[in-house]
């Protein structure tokens, strides 16, 4: 299980002579209200954790002082190609996204008030709204978007539902059912009129430690009756639930989020690569606490620490750096061999950022190429290949099949086409007069149903509403 408040025991992130060119950062939400309300949000508790966490990447990789500073970044005025941002279209990990950045780049009155004040030709000066407050934008993703799957792989995805499904009827979830039924019977009291009776049980381990870890941070009244050793149980047993159902093996169905995200990550580093970090310097995107397993599990840092089998605090990162191993290097021409990924974690905002070694092996950083070579079978590298391992209806998957479907047509079409022009012609010529003959008929059609129309009917309009993120059922949970 994760330690609350100790460091995490991991490899140091060197200070050796070297040069970062870009940083990708993966966050999960600050504390919030119980994902089991379906009106639940971020806690000032929780925007301070990931405000703190964005001035902590501040630190490291923005300030002048910092032997970690990304090459070339402005490190007080931010300067929008350089830095990326994308979360989903869901208040509590949009704002995630939006109070790192804050406390990444603060507003310019904090920092400096000659950057943030302008000189009037009039003799007058003059400064941003709030003190300076910097805008960044943040691109927010939503459901009906093929970007959406980047951070959210497992949602609208039947193959993920499915897969994961296969869990609850595993002879070792039904030996913890019965096993643990007399340790959450203690909890019943508080949770059967929140829950119902029956429900207090394994087959809800996340739910039951989410209302518990909740209470004993917010409600003063039920905090204690809540034992610091049964939540520490009931957290471990939502650790073990949660990892089952994100992760396995022989089902790579059920960790498809982490693979999604694997695929994003490679291509936020293809852009940076692409435009030798001119661009992109510093990504950042925000999701939940299942997609962080589902990539654990895929990038096998089980093999590194017991502690990836568990769920990441409030606040928690994991970090890939784009480096080159000398001092003030320029940006490499051979990228494979010359340029380097490291892997960090930090599990919340207040422990150190630790290096770990990637896909059980023992260096804590590997060559790009090599990086590349390791995470691209792991990972869903195009809306295509996540729609067909998904099975997945979505609307994008729809037009993407169609896309596919209709390359495919034309593939076979060229192939076959080898008529004769004389025959194409007599084909051509009878298509085009039935044809004439169908739009002759519908424009007669038509006019027979726009006479005989006596009224039209209303246009509604919707409200755009913003979305809180979706609570699902035991049997398809959704995580954050």
């Amino acid at each position: 299980m994760w330690a609350r408040t100790s460091l995490l025991a991991g490899l140091a992130a060197t200070t050796a002579a070297e040069t970062i060119h870009s940083v990708v950062v993966f966050s999960r939400h600050g504390d919030r209200s119980s994902k089991y309300y379906p009106l639940y949000q971020m806690t000032a508790l929780g925007a301070t954790q990931v405000y703190e966490s964005g001035n902590f990447y501040r630190q490291r990789y923005l300030s002048n002082t910092s032997d970690h500073q990304i090459a070339g970044i402005s490190p007080d005025r931010v300067v929008e190609p350089q830095v990326w941002a994308s979360a989903p279209d869901q208040a509590v990990l949009y704002q995630t996204a939006t109070n790192f950045l804050q406390g990444l780049y603060p507003p310019l009155g904090t920092i400096n008030n000659e950057i943030g004040t302008e000189e009037l030709t009039n003799g007058t000066s003059t400064t941003d709204p709030l003190n300076g407050y910097q805008y960044i934008l943040v691109h927010g993703e939503d459901s009906n978007s093929p970007d959406t799957i980047w951070i959210k792989g497992d949602e609208q995805c039947p193959a993920w539902s499915s897969a994961s499904k296969t869990y609850r009827t595993s002879p070792s979830y039904l030996d913890r059912l019965n096993s643990t039924a007399s340790f959450y019977s203690q909890f019943e009291p508080i949770l059967n009129p929140i829950m119902g009776a029956g429900n207090v049980s394994y087959k809800n381990a996340y739910d039951v430690f989410d209302l518990l870890n909740t209470a004993s941070i917010h409600n003063a009244t039920v905090a204690p009756r809540i034992p610091s050793d049964a939540l520490d149980q009931a957290r471990y047993l939502a650790n073990e639930w949660e990892w089952n159902m994100n992760y396995n093996a022989t089902q790579p169905s059920r960790s498809v989020g982490g693979a999604a995200l694997a695929g994003g990550i490679l291509a936020q580093m293809d852009a940076a690569v692409k435009s030798k970090a001119t661009k992109q310097k510093f990504n950042l995107m925000a999701g939940s606490y299942d997609t962080f397993l589902a990539f654990f599990g895929r990038a096998n840092l089980t093999a590194a620490s017991d502690n990836f089998y568990g769920l990441p605090n409030y606040a928690a990162t994991m970090a890939f750096e784009l480096f080159s191993e000398a001092d003030d290097a320029a940006f490499p021409t051979n990228v494979n061999d010359d340029l380097r990924v490291r892997f960090l974690f930090r599990n919340g905002s207040e422990t150190s950022l630790d290096a770990y070694p990637l896909f059980g092996q023992s260096q804590e950083s590997l060559s790009y190429g090599q990086f590349v070579g390791e995470m691209s079978p792991r990972a869903v590298t195009s809306v295509p290949q996540w729609c067909s391992t998904c099975g997945s209806l979505a609307d994008f998957c729809v037009a993407a099949n169609q896309t596919n479907s209709a390359a495919a047509d034309k593939a076979t079409t060229t192939s076959a086409s080898k008529m004769s022009n004389a025959a194409a012609g007599g084909i051509g010529a009878g298509v085009t007069l039935a044809v004439v003959a169908v739009l002759g008929g519908l424009a007669a059609l038509l006019m027979r149903r726009r006479k005989g129309r006596k009224t039209e009917q209303p246009v509604t309009m919707v409200v755009a509403r913003p979305k809180m993120e979706k609570r699902l059922s035991a049997s398809e949970t959704s995580s954050v």
